[in-house]
Order: C-alpha cells, then sequence, then structure tokens
C-alpha cells in the first residue's frame, strides 16, 4: 500500500485498493529493426516499440496519441502490450511507414514553418494566435520552452487553410497580437487533458486529471476535503513524456503544466467539480476509490 492511501484509509477508516498510474515506459535505444514477435501474451515497452519498427520517442508519441493502447501492467506496474493489439497495428494498411507518418514530429518553428513553406515568424504567429496545437514541448539549454508539432498536422492546415499562409494577418489575430497574447500553452493544456482522459474511465482518475491542472492555491479552494486530495494525488497522472528532470528546466516545464487565464481556471475547476460529483457517486454506491 502507497503512502498516498494507507494516510486516507487512516483519514476514513477504511483500506481502498491501490490503484498504480501506468506510466509510459521508455524504451531502450533508436532501434527500428522489426523483431520476430513471440508466443507472450503481453510484451513491455522496449519488445512492442521494436515490433512496430519505431524508435523510443516513437514509441512513446504512439501511446500518448492513443493509436498503441497499453493493456493490464505487469505487477511491478509496468505498462504491457497485449500481441492482439500489435497485431492490430501491423495489419494497419501502409504499415509502417504510414504509423511512422502518424507520430512524426517537428522542433520550433523553423521546422514547423518549413513543413508549412512559410517563415519561422509567421508560424509562430499562427501558433501564437491557436492555430495550431502543440503536441508536446522541451526544454532548451537556455530553459526556452521548445515546441513539437505533428508534422500531419501542419500538412493538413496547409491543405486545409491555405489563405492562412500567406497575406496580412486578420483582425482577431492582431488584436491577439497587440495583446502579446501566446494561446500555445494553453491549447497544449487542453489537447493533453483530453489525451489523458480518453485513457481512462474511472471517475477518480478521470477527476485527478483535471486536478493535475490546478494550481494547488486553486486547488485547495476546489476540493475543500485533504481525504480526497490526497486520493487525486495518489492518482495524478505522471509529467508527459519528455518532461525534464533538471530541476531549473524542470521548473520551466511546470509552470506548462498548469491553467494560467482566469477563463481556463474556471472551466477547469467546474470540470472538476462535475467528475467529482461522479467519483463521490460512485464511492457511496461500491465503497471503492475514494472517501466515503
Amino acid at each position: 500500500m502507497d503512502v498516498a492511501t494507507q494516510v486516507l484509509s487512516e483519514v476514513r477508516g477504511q483500506v481502498l485498493p491501490v490503484i498504480p498510474v501506468i506510466p509510459v515506459i521508455p524504451v531502450a535505444g533508436p532501434s527500428v529493426v522489426r523483431a520476430d514477435p513471440l508466443p507472450d501474451a503481453a510484451v513491455g515497452g522496449a519488445r512492442a516499440a521494436g515490433e512496430l519498427g519505431l524508435t523510443r520517442t516513437e514509441f512513446a508519441r504512439a501511446v500518448q496519441l492513443g493509436i498503441v493502447r497499453a493493456g493490464p501492467p505487469a505487477q511491478g506496474g509496468a505498462a504491457r502490450y497485449a500481441r492482439a493489439e500489435l497485431e492490430r497495428i501491423r495489419s494497419g494498411e501502409g504499415f509502417p511507414d504510414a504509423l511512422r507518418e502518424r507520430v512524426e514530429t517537428v522542433a520550433g518553428a523553423e521546422g514547423a514553418g518549413a513543413v508549412l513553406g512559410v517563415s519561422p515568424g509567421r508560424f509562430t504567429r499562427l501558433a501564437r494566435c491557436g492555430h495550431i496545437t502543440p503536441v508536446g514541448y522541451r526544454i532548451n539549454r537556455y530553459r526556452a520552452v521548445v515546441w513539437l508539432y505533428l508534422a500531419a498536422e501542419l500538412r493538413q492546415f496547409a491543405d486545409r487553410e491555405p489563405g492562412m499562409l500567406r497575406g496580412s494577418a486578420p483582425p482577431a489575430d492582431r488584436e491577439l497580437l497587440a495583446a502579446k497574447a501566446d494561446l500555445r500553452p494553453r491549447k497544449w493544456r487542453g489537447r493533453h487533458v483530453g489525451l489523458l482522459l480518453r485513457r481512462t474511465a474511472d471517475p477518480w482518475e478521470r477527476a485527478a486529471v483535471l486536478a493535475s491542472v490546478l494550481p494547488e492555491e486553486e486547488l485547495r479552494r476546489a476540493v475543500p476535503d485533504p481525504a480526497e486530495r490526497i486520493v487525486l494525488a495518489a492518482l495524478a497522472p505522471p509529467p508527459p513524456y519528455g518532461h525534464p528532470q533538471i530541476p531549473a528546466a524542470a521548473a520551466v516545464a511546470l509552470r506548462l503544466l498548469r491553467a494560467q487565464p482566469a477563463d481556463e481556471l474556471h472551466w477547469y475547476r467546474t470540470s472538476l467539480d462535475f467528475a467529482l460529483t461522479g467519483a463521490r457517486g460512485q464511492s457511496k454506491s461500491t465503497g471503492e476509490r475514494g472517501p466515503t
């Protein structure tokens, strides 16, 4: 039993099941050699990546996007991937090239602008104004955020909005730029939360995803019961793949994980209230997962 669950049990006088959060398991090496399948019912992340012909980063992105679905975890909590799931992906049209195209990313305005055929400055304006949503980030040596974009989505945007790639900015964009707005963090958070919510149907885990976006003081106001906050903390999702480990860089990245504008905070608080209502109802009817 982990510490959070033990504390909660003492608070409420009941024993709660330990609910592990399934992490994305880093896989070794950049190998894209397609391994011969073994008769195991499920395999780890390294073997799964090799059999799908993906690098470590490509496989992590495929899991993040829900392209590859993890099965029940191993006894130690490590993610496992069912043979049937791997065969489903391998049987897809255009495998493996089509799969690699779906997870291909480009970094920063220069790389993304090259895909669109526009200057880095124009691309930055499009991204800051919310027309293109990042799929991830990394923090460079200067502690600056480098946004990552799906190459396939950039090509789709170019086909869908050719007028946005030339000419002057529309009035709405000019207003945002004059206000020094940057919608990239907010758009990324929305995408990140949405992907996490799609990976679980459990009410308490869904509430934990929404709670993880709120700053601590905001969370205390939204969830005044300390026992419930312990549950939400125990079920909180891990940082996204690529989140830095170096403290100075991690501090920069942490700001990306928390909602900031007042209307965004209100949206997540309202969503959390709704999720908690469902989670509390489950606990009252089954006695599982959270405080009753």
